[in-house]
């Protein structure tokens, strides 16, 4: 394992820095600006501009780094997220933290695309399961990680805004620093919205609900516990055990999807998110404990179906179009992202906090309706030919990117032909 992991250890190194600089920013802003009285409509909008930023980058990124290279579009961007970063701290200003976290969103699709890209350069296929293993932990626990540093400062001084910044620059030395020759150009995104509908109904529908979920509590959960009375140590706490219960539910719920039909384990786990959700909005618990725990059930349970979600869809399609249905579901899941925020902010203000598990219920519910419905329009895959599940980042992440689908040990069939010369197989070819 060391002689496989070794060649890219400066690369994971960097990695871990750069969410941890991503960890503690996503979280430091929502609290930051809870304190100022923002209101829920604007912190909403911070999540849905870095999502559309973030989605953006995924499309226009690899032609800048194609035109300048990979080393000065990685120092490029990382040095506007860390500039963006230091002066929100500096400028607190609500429609400013707006307009740049859609910089900070796009910049980190670019930084994101070319550390993935490297590690997928590196990686060999003996090794390329335990890099994405690792290269999916170190993102874990560097959001984790960068989150659990709130209650260590005060958010409203501009402390964590600088030790977010130092994070960032830590995170750009191992790459710039490299002797290694730079990866093969980044590969661009197509979205095909018909086949993908075509090819997985419940996929489709299900990935745009999640993410609709997902991200109006990844944005607006911080806003939530925050108009509850928590303080910003118990909202670290709260976010980060959701995180950590989505991926420890996510293999157990992964090896029941492989043993029955993805559909059934689909709805059932969104009906206990939308169960534990419900129970939030109704009991409205001021007492932290009761609180976390309910919000710890929704997180284990909606966090584990993004790749339960995926791997349905790659039951149907071919074994040389993982990264072409991923990254199309990918990208739905981040139009998912920039609806939910910009959703749940009016409800929050009008309802009250807990009103936005209204929201996010109501995706639950109507995916589980949706799930059942489709599971008696079409037979299952039997169990002996349905793709394996593996866990994916955007599952306990804020979004992935196609060169993390490029890093995927499952990707090998489309690498060995790529190798070949089929261009007419490479999703997003130029």
């Amino acid at each position: 394992m060391r002689r496989n992991i070794v060649p890219v250890l400066s690369l994971l190194m960097g990695t871990l820095f750069l969410f941890l600089g991503n960890g503690l920013h996503g979280l430091l802003l929502p609290v930051r600006g809870a304190e100022e009285g923002y209101s829920n409509e604007v912190l909403g909008l911070l999540g849905t501009a870095w999502a559309s930023g973030f989605v953006l980058g995924c499309f226009f990124a690899p032609q800048l780094v194609k035109r300048i290279g990979h080393v000065r579009a990685f120092s490029s961007f990382i040095s506007v997220i860390a500039i963006i970063c230091l002066l929100s701290g500096l400028f607190v200003d609500q429609y400013a933290w707006v307009g740049l976290r859609a910089f900070t969103g796009f910049c980190t699709a670019g930084t994101s695309m070319i550390v993935e890209s490297w590690l997928n350069e590196r990686a060999t296929n003996e090794s390329r399961g335990t890099i994405f293993s690792l290269y999916i932990s170190i993102t874990l626990f560097g959001v984790v990680g960068g989150q659990m540093l709130i209650p260590l400062g005060d958010p409203s001084t501009t402390t964590l805004f600088m030790a977010c910044g130092i994070f960032y620059c830590l995170a750009m030395l191992p790459t710039t620093l490299s002797t290694a020759a730079s990866p093969q150009p980044l590969r661009s995104v197509k979205l095909d919205l018909r086949s993908l509908y075509r090819n997985s109904p419940v996929s489709f529908i299900g990935i745009l609900l999640i993410g609709i979920a997902n991200g109006a509590y990844g944005t607006l959960g911080a806003v939530f516990g925050a108009r509850a009375g928590l303080q910003p140590g118990t909202i670290a706490i709260m976010m980060s055990t959701t995180i950590f219960m989505g991926a420890m539910m996510q293999f157990p719920a992964g090896k029941l999807s492989d043993q029955i039909d993805r559909r059934y384990v689909l709805a059932g786990l969104s009906g206990v998110a939308a169960l534990a959700a419900l129970l939030l909005v109704v009991l409205q618990p001021h007492d932290a404990t009761t609180m976390i725990i309910l919000v710890a059930c929704y997180g284990a349970t909606a966090n584990a179906l993004y790749p339960i979600a995926v791997a349905h869809a790659n039951d149907f399609a071919g074994s040389d179009d993982f990264v072409k249905v991923s990254g199309g579901l990918l990208l739905l899941f981040g139009i998912g992202t920039i609806i939910g925020p910009t959703l749940g902010g009016p409800v929050m203000t009008h309802l009250g906090p807990y009103a936005l598990f209204a929201v996010t219920a109501a995706a639950h519910v109507t995916l589980t309706s949706y799930a059942l419905f489709r599971s008696r329009r079409r037979a299952a895959i039997p169990a002996s030919d349905r793709e394996n599940f593996s866990s994916m980042q955007a599952a306990t992440s804020p979004m992935g990117t196609q060169e993390g689908l490029n890093l995927d040990p499952r990707a090998a069939p489309l690498r060995e032909q790529s190798i070949q010369g089929d261009d007419g197989l490479q999703p997003g070819a130029r």
